[in-house]
């Protein structure tokens, strides 16, 4: 009997994982053993990291995207539709352009995340964003007729994608407007939900004195509540306001209504054992990236070494093996410091990150690694 691994999701854990399931799996997809589908609402692969560089004109969206099918190993089918229902139960998905249900043995969950700017009234219309392909393009064409006034970058919604790109962006604004001589008419405000400049202490130790360096205001503590779109004021639940010119913000963020629905976990994320990404309230469910409530960063890099572990254990429990992989919450984020420098930090479930001295090698670097992502997603490197 032919077993069926169905990944949803064809983001950068989705996509890698299929390949990786390509590699490991070969014998098994070559003998009809096994079948691996990827079931993904849109036939394009998006890479989100080069919507940072939209706004200053040093990417365009397009840079970001790939047809799934340059991507994924031919022994893969691609599936092109929505998930609309999962029964754990029956071990059945619902889709919305089919009349019969996708049965799996093994089911991995990749569905990435959604922005719900709609939580914070007002938001949606008073400020932008770019983390979405419209709202990079939007904030770009803003960044270019602003020339004084009172910029704004407000992390409303935590846990968000990419966790040090608030601080990237505020850095690369800073720069950006140095070097076009307006930095003196445009005044700078960061805003974050908690007591620090960054869920992570030794990040917001590091970025605290720079913020400051830099003369880039800092309110923490500023948990959004609704914003003024006519009267351009944002006002937070502590009782804080502040008016704004341009704002630019991190809005909610939340999983798709289906993986709640199915009693797999809150707010759209997936409960699982942090070190085999198992979902915890059923069985033969993985989940990965920003899908998985594991306390580790919502960034592409997760994703990347989680599918390691997903892959191995997949494998052994095809194969008839009790499976030994585990996930150590390893993390490896760059963070752009300027246009021409960045730093990163790497950590996991046990060590803390320590940024070195940012530099343009490092940023280089960086950049490099956007251009490979590609053959990452295809499994060459």
């Amino acid at each position: 009997m032919t077993e069926h691994v169905v990944i949803v999701g064809g983001g950068v854990g989705g996509s890698v994982l299929a390949n990786d399931l390509a590699d490991r799996l070969a014998p098994e997809l070559e003998d009809g053993d096994v079948r691996v589908t990827l079931l993904n609402d849109s036939p394009e692969h998006v890479y989100k990291p080069v919507w940072l560089y939209v706004p200053f004109g040093q990417s365009e969206v397009d840079d970001g995207r790939r047809p799934l099918a340059d991507l994924i190993d031919s022994r893969i089918e691609i599936r092109i539709d929505r998930v609309t229902d999962i029964d754990t139960d029956a071990k059945t998905l619902g889709c919305r352009d089919s009349d019969r249900p996708i049965e799996y043995d093994h089911l991995v969950l990749a569905t990435g995340v959604t922005l719900a700017p709609e939580v914070v009234p007002g938001l949606e219309e008073g400020g932008h964003n770019y983390y979405s392909e419209a709202g990079a393009e939007a904030l770009r064409e803003e960044l270019l007729s602003f020339t004084e006034g009172h910029l704004v970058l407000s992390v409303v919604g935590s846990p968000h994608m990419c966790p040090v790109a608030p601080l990237e962006f505020t850095f690369m604004a800073d720069d950006w407007l140095r070097e076009r001589g307006l930095r003196e008419d445009v005044e700078i405000t960061y805003t974050y939900p908690v007591g620090r400049v960054h869920g992570t202490p030794p990040i917001a130790e590091w970025a605290r004195p720079v913020l400051d360096d830099r003369d880039i205001n800092v309110e923490t503590f500023f948990n959004a509540e609704s914003v003024d779109p006519e009267a351009k004021t944002m006002t937070s639940m502590e009782g804080t306001e502040l008016d704004y010119d341009l704002l630019v913000s991190i809005p909610p963020h939340r999983g798709i209504d289906v993986i709640e629905e199915a009693g797999l976990g809150e707010k759209g994320w997936v409960d699982v054992d942090n070190h085999t990404l198992e979902a915890e309230t059923a069985e033969d469910v993985y989940a990965l990236g920003d899908t998985a409530d594991t306390g580790a960063p919502k960034s592409g890099s997760v994703a990347h070494y989680q599918v390691s572990t997903v892959g191995q254990r997949l494998t052994s429990r095809i194969r008839g093996r009790p499976p030994t992989a585990t996930y150590d919450g390893k993390t490896l984020c760059f963070i752009e410091t300027g246009m021409d420098e960045a730093t990163f930090v790497a950590f996991d479930y046990e060590n803390a990150p320590s940024p070195p001295p940012p530099s343009e090698k490092i940023h280089w670097s960086k950049l490099a690694y956007n251009e490979s992502y590609w053959l990452t997603a295809r499994g060459l490197l």
